[in-house]
């Protein structure tokens, strides 16, 4: 039904995790196979590429669905549809920013105080050109391929890189002047595949799946019994998506009390229910929550 391309690179591991967790564990001969397989109906075949040359490859439809960052979409100029959006990195999940940044010591303090003919080196040649044309600012954009921030001071005047946290460029001595643009992973899929019908149920029930796995990371549910006295102030304690499920008790006088919870609280919050007067707590783990 569906070819799929996924990232190599920076994103691969934070990907194949995020497919197994959403039981859609991808299968290759070894880490560096280019080649996997899927084991569930909707899924043809798994290709791993850069990703930047996915956007590309899905809008030529050599792929029908694939991953791959918003900052090279844009910079592709690819034309494809954006299925949703992942929150996850290479190790958390905030969204990477494309920034331009000068030498910490440099007197410049915003992009329009670069001067005429201004060398910035990138991995985003297109972006940033726009960019920089978009600002009035004539500048000379050379191709990086790599290493980008260590080009300041002998090789070039600025770089537009991708962050996190910005500790890495500050660390090299950089400051940021601006922010290009704010890019999350993204689902995507070439147009053709997604006007059809059946390949468009597929996809859609992938994103259920992807994104389910995402909402339950770092969440547990949490199941408990109380005696109606005590029910007011367990229910006070429990955060919840919506609101806790309570179940009448069959023949006594007491109810049963289930709701999602961050983990980061649960060694918090299993003792303050206990003194509350719940009883028969459980802690369970969760694969999926799907709205």
């Amino acid at each position: 039904m569906l070819r799929l391309v996924l990232p190599k690179g920076s994103l691969e591991r934070a990907t194949f995790q995020l497919f197994e967790d959403a039981d859609l564990m991808v299968q290759r001969a070894s880490d560096v196979d280019y080649r996997g397989t899927i084991d569930d109906p909707r899924v043809i075949d798994v290709t791993v590429l850069r990703p930047q040359e996915i956007p590309r490859y899905v809008a030529s439809g050599l792929f029908d669905v694939g991953i791959t960052g918003r900052d090279w979409v844009e910079e592709t100029g690819a034309e494809v549809v954006t299925l949703t959006e992942l929150h996850y990195s290479k190790a958390t999940a905030r969204p990477i920013r494309m920034v331009v940044a000068v030498a910490g010591d440099s007197s410049v303090g915003t992009v329009s105080d670069l001067p005429a003919g201004v060398r910035v080196h990138t991995e985003y040649p297109e972006l940033t050109r726009r960019f920089f044309e978009k600002a009035g600012v004539d500048a000379e954009i050379t191709l990086s391929y790599g290493a980008t921030e260590a080009k300041i001071p002998e090789i070039a005047d600025a770089v537009v890189e991708i962050t996190e946290t910005g500790r890495a460029l500050r660390a090299a001595g950089l400051k940021i002047l601006d922010t290009i643009l704010v890019s999350y992973t993204e689902l995507i899929a070439n147009q053709q595949a997604f006007d059809d019908p059946a390949k468009r149920k597929a996809m859609e029930q992938i994103r259920t799946l992807l994104t389910g796995a995402l909402e339950a990371r770092g969440r547990v549910l949490v199941k408990l019994n109380v005696d109606e006295p005590a029910l007011a102030a367990v229910i006070e304690l429990l955060p919840a998506l919506k609101s806790p499920t309570v179940s009448k008790l069959f023949g006594e006088d007491g109810y049963a009390v289930e709701t999602v919870v961050a983990k980061s609280e649960i060694n918090i919050l299993i003792p303050a229910l206990k003194d509350a007067g719940a009883t028969g707590i459980i802690e369970l783990p969760i694969a999926k929550i799907v709205h």
